[in-house]
């Protein structure tokens, strides 16, 4: 185990891309499938129309969000293709990042992801594919934006982190696979480290 890390009393995991596989044009080609098809200039990894912002951090309905993308569709399009389609960026947790969870299971972890109420069903769907414990088993605070109101990369995000877990940033080890997330976090004050690939990422912890 990297001995860097007994200089954190928290490592801040990001969900998507990270912890669980994400595959952001999964979901692009599902959509322009339904017709939707200039749907990569709406969401991206990096940016979001104001639309996505809103569900996110759970100031809009799974209902409210569904009705508003379907008049970029195809007339025919049904509510149940649509989540369909949304979903289809989720993938799945290696075993591997399960195994490093359990090894690290003796510090305190937490995670903060911008996520949505209908992703979040996914995830939990996937978590119980390869884990008979509950997330909340690994992880002392989830942060979901959906359900915590405030989303990454806002500095203010990371500083109410820090509040409510009662640390100070700079005990705080975050990382992510978003360069806009990682330079809000720094900017907090947390340390980081920038999620580039699985092998660096498990060298770090090695």
């Amino acid at each position: 185990m990297n001995t860097n890390l007994e200089s954190f009393e928290i490592i801040l995991f990001d969900l998507g891309g990270v912890l669980i596989d994400i595959d952001y044009n999964s979901t692009s080609l599902e959509m322009r499938k339904l017709g939707f098809s200039d749907f990569d200039k709406y969401y991206t990894q990096f940016a979001q129309n104001n639309l996505f912002d809103l569900f996110e951090t759970g100031k809009i309905s799974e209902q409210v969000f569904i009705n508003e993308l379907k008049p970029y569709t195809d007339a025919t399009v049904t509510p149940n293709q649509l989540v369909h389609a949304w979903n289809k960026m989720i993938g799945s947790f290696p075993m591997k990042k399960i195994d490093l969870l359990t090894k690290l299971r003796g510090k305190r972890l937490a995670m903060l992801s911008n996520t949505n109420a209908i992703h979040w069903k996914k995830v939990m769907q996937e978590w119980n594919k390869v884990s008979k414990l509950p997330m909340q088993e690994y992880f002392e605070k989830i942060f979901t934006s959906h359900e915590f109101g405030m989303r990454k990369p806002h500095i203010e995000t990371f500083k109410e982190v820090c509040s409510r877990m009662g640390i100070s940033p700079e005990k705080v080890l975050f990382i992510d696979d978003s360069p806009q997330h990682i330079l809000g976090a720094s900017e907090a004050g947390l340390k980081t480290f920038y999620y580039e690939n699985q092998e660096g990422f498990f060298e770090f912890f090695s």
